[in-house]
């Protein structure tokens, strides 16, 4: 039972993440959808100082010792040699002193930024190159944002200078996907391909170069995709949320049965390659038009035969007021046991958010059957309605399939009117022009990210709590 517990406590942990993940999301354009930036831009970091300089190093500071060993002692002197903003505060001098604990030798030239002038307090002098110079001078001179600035930076993907090749990737990956697509006629298609294939690239690199490559691709990439979607390698088939929606995007619907076959319907699949593949459905249900939502949703229902994982697709079932599987969720409420009991929470909320009126006798019945957990979903979710809306006046699709109880195949039972589906979800916006209003969470940022540390607290409490039943 301490294996169990201990695994039940981890799916917890990270259905709750997955929530407050969802809950901070605010209505901006999404930048990368598969990337993380690794740090602040050098162009972020000038933007945040002042004065930013290229300086050359004329004196280094003395060797530390016990006598010795104070920050003052630690300065090294600099000579400016290009000034790259702030020439008003800085004034006609042109000497540095700041504290450097490098062992680059006398000459060697550095970015340093600096705040509060008129006295200016210096920070960490970073070791550039003479490439390095002309890349950080360019970078100021263009745009702020669009396919241009991009253009620029992709010229220094995976570069021998790895401090470029780094900065050029967070410029990509805190672009918005949108100014991406703008740089399609541009792309180094046959380098991306190149990189895609490349395990000694890193993952987090390679999730840009598949999102790229879903943007540039052609239909002779498709049999390489496939190939690596199959591998069993896992270093051949990292980054598999980008590599599958890079297949979609250049397959279209027709991909759908051979990424269901893999990754959704099939009970053996890896928790971390299913996961991924939601991530890849979610990504073409918000920000792609390719596939149509009833065809992605007919992927996630197929998630509903895996009790045990079913609980990631039910806010998306939600999200986009599918509600043709009402039934098929209380009943995985009623049979849930201990390795799939975190299906209950979503489960309630789905209902919460249905506008038919036999979502609120389902959620009675199902309150009276287990109360904690009807507890437990009204305090994550303290701001929903307690019970659903009925459908709107007028809404004939609605009080038809209500009452024929025969669902489109293919398609969600019901569409609700704007506004009326719960924000108890707290799911993301969404940039999609066609989803109804009430998709998006109604709560302010603010509150999203009040939300999102209650549940990752209750998370980590229920972690210590299970490790403590577990050793006893």
């Amino acid at each position: 039972m301490t294996t169990v517990r201990r695994t039940g406590s981890s799916r917890a942990l990270a259905g709750l993440i997955a929530l407050a993940s969802l809950a901070v999301l605010a209505p901006s354009a999404l930048a990368c959808p598969f990337c993380s930036a690794v740090s602040l831009t050098f162009s972020e970091e000038i933007n945040n100082s002042a004065v930013a300089v290229i300086a050359k190093l004329v004196q280094a500071p003395p060797k530390a010792d016990d006598q010795n060993s104070s920050l003052e002692a630690a300065k090294a002197k600099f000579e400016i040699i290009r000034v790259l903003k702030g020439e008003e505060a800085l004034g006609k001098g042109r000497a540095i002193e700041t504290v450097y604990f490098g062992d680059s030798p006398v000459g060697a030239t550095f970015l340093i930024m600096g705040i509060d002038p008129p006295t200016i307090n210096w920070g960490t002098p970073i070791a550039i190159s003479e490439r390095g110079m002309e890349y950080v001078a360019k970078a100021m001179e263009l745009p702020k944002e669009g396919p241009d600035r991009l253009d620029f930076f992709q010229n220094y993907l995976e570069d021998s200078d790895e401090m470029l090749a780094r900065d050029a990737y967070d410029e990509f990956a805190k672009a918005p996907y949108s100014v991406v697509l703008g740089l399609k006629d541009r792309m180094h298609h046959d380098k991306i391909i190149e990189w895609v294939r490349s395990t000694q690239i890193p993952v987090s690199r390679r999730r840009l170069y598949m999102t790229m490559l879903g943007v540039c691709g052609k239909p002779d990439d498709l049999p390489m995709i496939e190939e690596m979607i199959k591998s069993k390698d896992r270093q051949t088939k990292g980054a598999l949320d980008a590599l599958v929606a890079a297949y979609l995007t250049l397959k279209g619907p027709d991909g759908m049965p051979l990424v269901e076959e893999l990754f959704l319907k099939n009970k053996d699949a890896e928790y971390t390659d299913t996961y991924a593949t939601i991530m890849a459905l979610r990504f073409h249900g918000t920000e792609e038009k390719i596939i149509p939502k009833p065809r992605l949703l007919e992927g996630f229902r197929a998630m509903l035969d895996r009790p045990q994982l079913a609980d990631l697709v039910i806010p998306d079932l939600a999200r986009w007021e599918d509600w043709s599987v009402r039934d098929r969720l209380v009943d995985l409420f009623k049979k849930a046991d201990d390795d799939s009991n975190w299906v209950r929470v979503p489960v309630i909320n789905y209902l919460r958010a249905c506008p038919l009126p036999a979502a609120k006798e389902q959620l009675d019945e199902l309150a009276k059957l287990d109360p904690e957990t009807f507890k437990r979903a009204n305090a994550f979710f303290p701001l929903a309605a307690s019970s659903a809306a009925p459908p709107a006046a007028g809404d004939k699709a609605a009080e038809k399939n209500e009452a024929s109880k025969t669902p489109v195949a293919g398609a969600p039972e019901a569409t609700t009117p704007p506004g009326k589906a719960s924000a108890a979800l707290a799911l993301p916006a969404t940039n999609d022009p066609d989803a109804p209003a009430a998709a998006a969470s109604n709560l302010p940022v603010m509150g999203g990210l009040a939300l999102a540390a209650v549940l990752l607290a209750c998370a980590f409490w229920a972690i210590l709590k299970g490790g403590q039943q577990a050793a006893s």
